[in-house]
């Protein structure tokens, strides 16, 4: 892993089990253009923190990490993105600590990622709107709620192209014991 330069915006995404991830990841092979299929399925929780605050930003997530248990998500529905198609999530735990991190890092934040965030992963996207709404209209036929797990954090450099993973960071297998 690598520092990422003073110019480089840091994403923010959550990792989700490995069965959930190789589900999402064989859609996105199936349908996501190839040339832009370059990330294995995640959740992305911010889109651009600022990269000359890595370090604190690091920091402070490896500590929230820490007390952290893993999040159980909802998949409710599949989501028509225009030019896509998402599967949306619900989960009281990841809205609360997204909202903890937007208050943490309001100040630095856009306005896209001041916004409530709307939990997705995204399966398809940057294609016509006929080819998405085939895929939405597909998968709604054959949609049934699950639920899936997110495991981890993940810090990456945007540098215009696929991400550069800084940072891994492990959300904990059970809620921690208080004394």
């Amino acid at each position: 892993m690598q520092t990422p330069t003073l110019d480089a915006p840091l994403i923010l995404t959550l990792e989700l089990d490995e069965k959930s991830t190789a589900f999402f990841n064989e859609l996105r092979r199936q349908h996501f253009p190839r040339e832009r299929n370059y990330l294995d399925a995640h959740l992305t929780l911010f889109h651009h923190l600022p990269g000359h605050r890595f370090s604190e930003i690091s920091e402070a997530l490896a500590l929230r990490c820490r007390t952290q248990p893993i999040i159980a998500l909802a998949v409710t529905g599949v989501q028509f993105l225009g030019r896509g198609v998402a599967y949306a999530l619900e989960s009281h735990e990841l809205q609360q600590l997204h909202r903890e991190l937007q208050t943490q890092w309001l100040p630095d934040l856009t306005s896209q990622d001041q916004q409530k965030r709307r939990p997705h992963v995204t399966i398809q996207n940057k294609v016509t709107p006929e080819v998405a709404r085939l895929l939405y209209q597909q998968l709604t036929a054959e949609f049934a709620p699950f639920e899936v797990l997110g495991t981890a954090l993940q810090l990456w450099a945007y540098r215009g192209g696929p991400w550069d993973a800084l940072r891994r960071l492990p959300l904990q297998e059970h809620k921690p014991q208080h004394k």
